[in-house]
């Protein structure tokens, strides 16, 4: 059975994700001090406290993600000896995950750059006047006319029956009309800082090709399905410039896993906060396997289930 292991993007947070874990076990503790040392903050304390809307802040989420999907793939394949991802694949931030569980990046190169990343991010947004609508229930051929019409861009497409469009704030009214009188079943405003994956982010792109360029970065162990393209990360300078791509470009996740299931995967583990990617997989495919872990009791579910003793 082949394994990929997908990690969560921005949105998964919640207030004490990963505050059981780090009870609970000491590599989990042990990451959580060596991540708030590496950035000189406490992040952890604002992930399992809070307040919300500091850990909402793009700067603040996007290397929390990252450090709890990171504990929650340890602890799995500490309770699991010998599991490992025959590949991986994330969601936006989780793509930096992902090609730092496949050994392109080390773990603290990799959290240095997801901070930088959500602090270039952020002020993008602060800069620029964006919003993002989920528009349910359409396909994508029409709502790429929805775009067109109305000036915004896609910015996920998810899995079936949802794709996210992302622009100017003032455009996205306009878009949501327009996506229901094509037929959409919802259109509704995302409660977001900005235009994530639109060309309104074109500022943070620069900045994060530099950050990029002063960290060493490997040919991955295996296989990383890249969300601007959808298919295998190539070489270490490809994956620099596809990940600065991704930054103002779509994030094709229904044909990332779609490319995994080409390739005869049938087994797919989320780690990290929430189980979007979960909903996602099970929407694109009814018959794949998907566990997930996020907490004690998906880390102690999704062990059972592998057949840990």
């Amino acid at each position: 059975m082949k394994t990929a292991f997908l990690f969560a993007g921005q949105g998964s947070q919640v207030i004490g994700m990963g505050k059981d874990l780090a009870a609970a076990f000491p590599t989990a503790q042990a990451r959580v001090a060596q991540a708030d040392q590496i950035l000189g903050y406490p992040l952890s304390q604002i992930a399992f406290e809070g307040p919300e809307d500091q850990l909402t802040r793009t700067e603040n989420a996007q290397p929390a993600i990252y450090l709890v999907s990171w504990i929650a793939m340890e602890l799995l394949q500490e309770r699991v000896p010998g599991l490992k991802a025959d590949a991986t694949a994330g969601l936006s931030l989780g793509e930096f995950t992902a090609l730092a569980a496949a050994g392109v990046m080390t773990f603290e190169d990799g959290l240095r750059v997801v901070r930088a990343r959500g602090r270039f991010m952020h002020e993008a947004c602060e800069a620029t006047r964006g919003g993002m609508a989920a528009i349910i229930g359409l396909d994508e051929a029409p709502t790429r006319e929805v775009c067109e019409a109305t000036g915004v861009t896609l910015a996920n497409l998810n899995c079936p029956g949802q794709i996210v469009i992302s622009g100017e704030l003032d455009r996205i009214p306009a878009a949501i009309e327009a996506a229901k009188a094509k037929g959409a079943k919802r259109a509704i405003p995302l409660t977001v800082a900005g235009a994530y994956h639109s060309p309104l982010m074109q500022s943070a792109q620069p900045r994060l090709a530099a950050e990029l360029q002063s960290i060493p970065l490997q040919s991955p162990h295996v296989p990383v399905i890249a969300n601007v393209t959808a298919q295998p990360h190539g070489s270490p300078t490809e994956i620099a410039r596809l990940l600065v791509d991704q930054v103002t470009q779509p994030v094709r996740w229904e044909e990332s896993i779609r490319c995994l299931l080409a390739q005869g995967f049938t087994r797919f583990i989320e780690l990290g906060p929430g189980t979007a990617l979960t909903g996602f997989l099970k929407r694109i495919d009814k018959t794949a396997t998907v566990l997930n872990v996020a907490d004690v009791a998906s880390l102690d579910a999704t062990a059972k289930a592998l057949g840990a003793a």
